[in-house]
């Protein structure tokens, strides 16, 4: 196959799961349609995540897509943190969405795929790159496709290609953290009893997880052998939950059996050039509380809007390195509190058991404890870069956009016919309703629901000054 040159604002993604499809889906809605490119022939019949936290769900909403996902899945108002014995109360959360929304990752994939199409991405799968080079001009992607080796060319790549990311390991960034101490395992399985949603003790910990297919999930450690990787037997996980739990609780018909590490690393940069990375590609953790899928796609959601300004040209390349300037102290956190829901979960020494129980008590008696872990899981509690008003960087639970474009909202009805122009002329759409939830009398929202910009006080000079600053345009100027 002969190389293909890369046409204007072209750009690959690499991996096609929720990242990458969710990346591809921003692309597109904001001008600049994507090729994904997927190693796997077809899409794994297993679903290494089961939940869309909340902060997701407001990411769906923005694009039109939370119905479906809530038509699909089962809410669970009440999660774990660190498989401590007191779960968190989600809904209290200061969201329509107080919940953990339970659907697999299969049915999740399938409907971002959808949607991803919808907006004109193009999706090969058996497609494995293997090599990606770059320089001033562009990016060279060496590719193993059905029909033999190609070389393919495109102006910027992402890598959404997973912890062992090609992308990441040809573009040099270092992926740096600890390696793994033990490794968890997990089994869908049927039972003939219904098992206990947690046990914890000297032997391990447990947690099981209802499927909607009558299958249960079950996951957790087992101190005798979870120093040991490889493949799990349904023997096995019968002994670990039987230790743990005292039953297997009639387990039979396995339809996953697998183990994971607690290895924990991050990517030193998002950006390297023309290279990003966005999901696990840039960051690896133990799967405590079922928060990875969730954060990548919040990546992706962050990434989408600034790479499709700067491929159409409208924005600086600049623009990028906030990216990682944003993205990348929540990869940090990411990193920390699932290594500290780590240490929770392996504890099986009486301190260690000491330590769970006090902490599950403070969750039970402390509303505020319980309210900041049930932030920090569904990424609420995560803000950017702080400016001139309070309400800058924050996020905004359901903003009124629409096909990806930035809003500018205003609280009042009174005339500003010039700010409304200027703001229609560089692509934003205008929107005057009451703010209940805030005092400010116009707010700029970016595209992925943060505040980009706001005042107490509207009017045409403050507006106009305020889409100067942003320095970017966007489809559908004047």
């Amino acid at each position: 196959m002969q190389p293909t040159e890369p046409g204007p604002g072209d750009v690959v993604v690499v991996g096609a799961g929720p990242v990458g499809l969710w990346t591809a889906a921003e692309l597109g809605l904001s001008g600049v349609p994507a090729v994904v490119l997927e190693r796997a022939d077809e899409r794994s019949p297993h679903s290494k995540a089961l939940g869309v936290h909340p902060r997701t769900l407001e990411v769906l909403a923005m694009r039109g897509l939370a119905e479906r996902f809530l038509a699909e899945g089962v809410p669970m108002p009440r999660w774990h943190f660190g498989m401590l014995q007191t779960p968190i109360d989600l809904g209290v959360l200061d969201t329509p969405y107080p919940f953990m929304l339970a659907i697999p990752q299969r049915r999740t994939e399938e409907l971002l795929e959808e949607h991803a199409l919808a907006a004109g991405a193009r999706i090969l799968r058996g497609h494995r790159v293997t090599d990606v080079t770059q320089d001033e001009h562009g990016v060279r992607l060496e590719v193993s496709g059905p029909d033999g080796p190609y070389t393919r060319f495109a102006r910027y790549v992402v890598g959404a290609d997973g912890v062992g990311s090609v992308v990441r390991t040809s573009a040099g960034i270092a992926f740096e953290g600890t390696e793994a101490t033990f490794y968890s395992y997990l089994g869908e399985v049927r039972v003939t009893s219904e098992p206990v949603r947690s046990a914890h003790n000297e032997h391990g910990a447990m947690l099981s997880v209802p499927l909607r297919d009558g299958r249960y999930r079950i996951s957790g450690v087992d101190k005798r052998t979870g120093h040991q990787p490889g493949p799990l037997t349904l023997e096995a996980l019968r002994e670990a939950t039987i230790r743990v739990a005292g039953s297997d609780f009639g387990m039979h018909d396995p339809s996953w059996l697998t183990r994971f590490g607690d290895a924990a690393k991050l990517a030193e940069r998002y950006r390297h050039g023309r290279v990003l990375l966005a999901g696990d590609a840039a960051h690896r953790h133990l799967p405590a509380g079922g928060v990875g899928l969730n954060v990548g796609v919040q990546d992706a959601m962050n990434l989408g809007w600034r790479l499709a300004a700067v491929a159409r040209g409208d924005a600086d390349p600049a623009l990028l390195d906030a990216y990682h300037g944003e993205r990348h102290p929540v990869g940090e956190q990411l990193v920390e509190h699932t290594l500290g829901q780590s240490a929770l979960i392996t504890a099986t020494t009486p301190d260690g058991l000491a330590l769970r129980a006090v902490l599950s008590r403070l969750i039970a008696e402390v509303p505020e404890l319980s309210l900041a872990l049930a932030r920090k899981l569904s990424a609420l509690d995560v803000a950017y870069a702080a400016g001139d008003h309070p309400l800058v960087g924050k996020r905004v639970p359901v903003p009124p956009l629409r096909h990806a474009r930035p809003v500018l909202l205003v609280a009042s009805t009174a005339p500003i016919p010039a700010a409304t122009a200027a703001a229609a002329k560089r692509g934003f759409d205008v929107v005057t309703a009451p703010l209940s939830w805030t005092t400010a009398a116009a707010v700029l929202i970016r595209p992925d629901g943060h505040v980009w910009w706001a005042a107490d006080e509207a009017d045409d000079g403050r507006i106009a000054a305020a889409l100067d600053d942003v320095g970017v345009r966007f489809p559908g100027e004047a």
